[in-house]
């Protein structure tokens, strides 16, 4: 009985790298994430938050790099492993490698909101919260919009 064994995969192998290498995930508010109270868009709000404004006396609370750092480890995880299923030819599993790479910044993104540590809320922001009907102290918590805007997408790497 004769056992014959591929050896030359270099196509498929150079073919699943190039896809991997052309595409970038990225992770954040999109520009279209609007609030449902009409209030300032949730891109806008997220960026305030992250870098602060103190034209309107508001601290930064990073969420966003913060919460990304924090799983840096887990995120170069899943690009090795979309990496040596590139070498390997697996065109596939690279594309399943970023997703889950985009999977993990979104959601450390969104538990260092919940989970995170951030200058507290002024009193006077707490009391026009209760005037609303809101009644959380947690920053970047009210309606759930910004949280549930986060999100990542995969895209062809720009030149």
């Amino acid at each position: 009985m004769a056992i014959s064994v591929k050896t030359d995969r270099i196509p498929e192998m150079l073919k699943a790298v190039e896809n991997l290498t052309k595409k970038e995930v990225l992770v954040g508010i999109p520009a279209g994430a609007d609030r449902p109270n009409d209030g300032p868009p949730n891109a806008l709000l997220g960026y305030v938050h992250e870098f602060g404004s103190p034209a309107r006396n508001i601290p930064p609370r990073p969420f966003l790099h913060p919460g990304i750092r924090s799983a840096q480890a887990q995120i170069e995880a899943a690009f090795r492993k979309g990496a040596d299923a590139a070498l390997d030819g697996d065109e596939k599993a690279g594309d399943v490698a970023l997703n889950s790479a985009g999977l993990i910044g979104m959601t450390a993104a969104k538990k260092m909101i919940t989970s995170g540590s951030f200058t507290p809320l002024k009193p006077a922001t707490i009391a026009a919260r209760r005037r609303k009907g809101f009644f959380s102290e947690k920053p970047l918590v009210v309606t759930g919009s910004l949280i549930n805007s986060i999100t990542y997408v995969i895209r062809p790497k720009e030149a």
